[in-house]
């Protein structure tokens, strides 16, 4: 998933960013309501995370304003506050669930995979797409008995066309969608994760899977699947 984590707080921000990335999710990690704001103007995320107390503002303003502007991905509110009230104010401005400080970062990762089950896009740690089987858990992908192993970039890549199948994804979308919102970026950088992940593939002689639509993009094609 692709999830953005609002908390001023480094010293927490920090091993939380590692923990998600870890397990394999792509984290927009960053400490002010500005900011938060502005990647949520650019950004489609799966999931967000968001500390209540933060400078200039709050993670219940930032909630309310993402579903103000029809987000509808869930919203998991992490704060000292404790008590009833402050639960269903979190709740009450579009929070999905709620988790009270100092987080257990094993907690944390529970409440995110619960999360995503909530959503049928990313229930399944199995994805399929002609005759090829994504495993999102050991990062392989499987044709007809034969598999590859996949680093976690390319899984990453190989997933986001999976769930994408048939559409023209241009470079500014795959950028978008894989890397985090301060990464340094060549020219080259999905070409060269396409040519990475083609060449992965064709161990298992699925390299056509993904053509090149010239001018355009990408797309993941069944009509070049041997």
């Amino acid at each position: 998933m692709k999830i953005l984590v609002v908390e001023d707080d480094s010293e927490l921000l920090e091993p939380v960013n590692t923990a998600l990335s870890r397990a394999g999710h792509i984290v927009d990690g960053v400490g002010s309501c500005e900011l938060a704001t502005s990647l949520i103007a650019e950004k489609d995320y799966d999931l967000l995370i968001l500390d209540w107390m933060l400078p200039k503002g709050s993670g219940i303003q930032i909630c309310q304003h993402y579903r103000h502007i029809g987000k509808t991905s869930p919203v998991l509110i992490m704060t000292a506050k404790d008590s009833i009230l402050d639960k269903v104010k979190g709740l009450d401005a579009g929070a999905d669930d709620y988790l009270v400080k100092p987080v257990d970062i094993r907690e944390l990762l529970a409440r995110v995979r619960a999360l995503g089950r909530r959503s049928p896009i990313w229930q399944d740690q199995i994805l399929q797409f002609a005759d090829l089987k994504l495993n999102l858990d050991t990062y392989t992908v499987e044709k007809q008995n034969q598999n590859v192993q996949l680093s976690v970039r390319e899984c990453q890549l190989l997933e986001y066309l999976f769930r994408h199948p048939n559409q023209v994804l241009s470079r500014d979308q795959l950028e978008q969608a894989l890397w985090t919102w301060d990464a340094e970026l060549g020219n080259n950088a999905i070409t060269v994760q396409i040519r990475r992940l083609r060449q992965r593939l064709q161990q298992i002689g699925a390299e056509n899977l993904i053509e090149t639509v010239y001018g355009l993009g990408y797309r993941l094609t069944a009509a070049n699947c041997n």
